[in-house]
């Protein structure tokens, strides 16, 4: 309950900061008003700035009240933002599509990238990701056999498996190794997203695991082009990867 608790205040401190009602250079109320507010602990608090720092959208530093950065939200793959949060934090209306749910054995990356068993069972997902109505993303992932289950007890339109499992299931989600490269779309790409076959998309693979390091998925993510961007933001001390509307170039 308390992980999925620091998401939700983690949500309403950035609904807030986008609306204004913490300028920029204002500082946040001190984490212990804030436990107060929301009635939680000093460390469920902790985690929820923390993503807010993480996202760009706070100042976090240890033993200092956090201050406001910016008004403007991205999305780091260095935390747990879903593609729905990012593309609803940013103004765009986000849908997704299930189109297959199949249980199989996992091939032989499956089970190492999930950490089972050759042969394992896991549940084999296509779904289908909008932006607006617009197909964006085709997605293929294959889910960690503990968690297949509640995946396939989910509706076929489900906004987003990650909260869905962090709110029915409390398994909350922290991204780990991504890989990025391009590829030409074959025939079922180039259907589901509305392109020519063999047009450039841009692949992104991750796993997803849980705060343990429990892998939940294994992901491959691909988008049309000019859909998003990536963006790596340099700094002393971490660099995150970042997602952006189309067409806003390279930082």
């Amino acid at each position: 309950m308390g992980t999925v608790r620091y998401l939700e205040i983690a949500e309403e401190l950035r609904r807030e900061i986008l609306s204004g009602a913490y300028p920029v250079g204002a500082r946040l109320p001190s984490e212990s008003d804030l436990a107060a507010r929301w009635s939680a602990s000093r460390g469920t608090v902790r985690q929820a700035v923390a993503t807010l720092a993480a996202e760009g959208l706070v100042r976090s530093s240890q033993g200092a009240r956090r201050i406001v950065l910016r008004h403007e939200r991205r999305h780091s793959f260095g935390e747990l933002n879903s593609f729905a949060q990012w593309a609803e934090g940013i103004g765009h209306e986000a849908r997704s599509r299930f189109l297959s749910r199949t249980r199989r054995p996992a091939t032989a990356e499956e089970a190492e990238r999930l950490a089972l068993a050759p042969g394992t069972e896991v549940l084999a997902v296509l779904r289908l990701r909008l932006l607006d109505g617009q197909p964006v993303m085709v997605e293929r992932t294959a889910y960690a056999d503990w968690v297949a289950e509640a995946v396939e007890a989910m509706p076929e339109d489900c906004r987003s498996v990650m909260d869905g499992l962090a709110a029915d299931s409390g398994v909350a989600a922290h991204y780990g190794e991504h890989l990025i490269d391009a590829l030409p779309a074959g025939s079922e790409d180039a259907r589901l997203l509305e392109v020519r076959r063999g047009s450039p998309l841009l692949r992104q693979r991750h796993v997803s695991a849980t705060r343990t390091g429990r892998p939940i998925e294994w992901s491959d993510d691909r988008y049309r082009a000019g859909s998003v961007t990536f963006s790596v933001s340099n700094s002393a001390v971490a660099a995150p990867l970042e997602r952006h509307p189309g067409g806003g170039g390279e930082r």
